[in-house]
């Protein structure tokens, strides 16, 4: 088996599992309890936070778990313009979000509040001329994400601040689950940053909302004792402890893996451009992402006779809706590039006999599928 598309979510690395596992069967008190099983169980997510906000550079009362980024986008963004709408309900986001940043904001609108997508330059880049003419006094919220789980662009995220910060009313929201593991964050420059363990090699389920120390935002599940009055519901002890596993790992000999990515990235794209093929990927973008596009071949057509090879790609991000790339489009204005494209994303475990394998296999794919038209 050829995996590419880590993108979409990673292996569970042994060490996490074995953590997991582990405080399954020795932390069984439910970290709510009074009793010494239950002390003993909020100790160690109390340890397993302090160890999580080390890594990331925040403090330990600024992390919210949830179930994912999906959650803690949803929680993020409804969070803060129901409690804020007094101060105004305008909204910017990019056409580069997430469905999970999307929905939310299209429920909003039901409500009354009003979003603004600021346009981006050639390179995918948040245009922050047009970002600061699109601030008002008004503005609640900015949510920008760090990197496009699609194409790969990789904002930047202090100049972005630096416009957000004109209003200093405004709240700056991140979803930065595709930099966690792969970059480093600097999250001084938020209020808000959305994350997810399933993408840097932990288990799915578990991720977080870091939230600025001081910011009220309004509960999205409501009920129930849990490490803080921002999420109700009972502390998943074993997720939280192979969380913090997960991202200590991630972070481990950081410098190396990059390289080894970078150097992947390269090597792809250089056997890339032998075949029929446009690349939409950039210079902008994060290289743990290649998004390209197919002529005159359907996307999913070449995801299944890929597959039947056993290796594994993906078209848009798994959780998108529609028939069509919408980042892919907004960086670079072709709809037929944007159906037709798909995402093939790297990782410290790609090696250059697996990229030799899939360029072979997807060059007599193309020429096979090319055939049958």
């Amino acid at each position: 088996m050829i995996y590419l598309d880590y993108s979409a979510t990673t292996p569970v690395a042994e060490e996490v599992i074995n953590t997991y596992s582990r405080v399954c069967r020795e932390f069984i008190g439910n970290p709510n309890s009074l009793h010494s099983l239950g002390v003993k169980a909020k100790q160690l997510i109390d340890a397993s936070t302090e160890q999580i906000a080390s890594i990331l550079g925040v403090k330990p009362s600024e992390v919210i778990y949830t179930s994912g980024s999906s959650e803690a986008n949803n929680t993020a963004i409804k969070g803060v313009c129901l409690k804020y709408q007094n101060r105004g309900k305008h909204i910017i986001t990019t056409e580069l979000e997430h469905s999970s940043i999307i929905a939310p904001l299209n429920y909003l609108t039901s409500l009354g509040f009003e979003v603004d997508f600021v346009p981006l330059d050639d390179n995918g880049l948040v245009d922050l001329d047009a970002l600061k003419k699109l601030m008002r006094e008004d503005t609640v919220l900015v949510t920008i994400a760090s990197v496009n789980s699609e194409v790969g662009v990789q904002q930047d995220l202090k100049k972005i601040h630096e416009v957000v910060r004109t209003n200093p009313k405004t709240i700056f929201h991140s979803d930065v689950t595709q930099s966690i593991g792969k970059g480093k964050i600097d999250f001084s420059l938020l209020d808000m940053a959305s994350i997810s363990c399933q993408k840097f090699y932990g288990m799915k389920g578990i991720g977080a909302l870091i939230k600025r120390e001081g910011l009220v935002i309004e509960p999205l599940i409501h009920g129930g004792k849990s490490t803080t009055v921002f999420r109700s519901g009972t502390p998943a002890t074993p997720l939280i402890a192979s969380f913090a596993k997960a991202l200590r790992l991630a972070y481990e000999n950081y410098e190396e893996k990059y390289n080894h990515v970078e150097e992947m990235n390269q090597y792809l794209m250089k056997k890339l451009k032998t075949l029929d093929i446009d690349i939409n990927s950039n210079s902008y973008c994060i290289p743990h992402i290649v998004n390209i596009s197919l002529r005159n071949i359907k996307s999913e057509v070449m995801l299944h006779a890929l597959e039947e090879k056993d290796i594994f790609v993906s078209t848009q991000t798994a959780c998108s809706t529609g028939n069509y790339s919408k980042a892919v489009y907004a960086v670079t204005h072709d709809k037929e590039k944007a159906t037709t494209s798909m995402r093939i994303s790297l990782s410290y475990l790609t090696t250059k006999e697996e990229i030799d394998q899939f360029v072979k296999a997807f060059g007599e794919c193309i020429e096979q599928l090319s055939f049958r038209r």
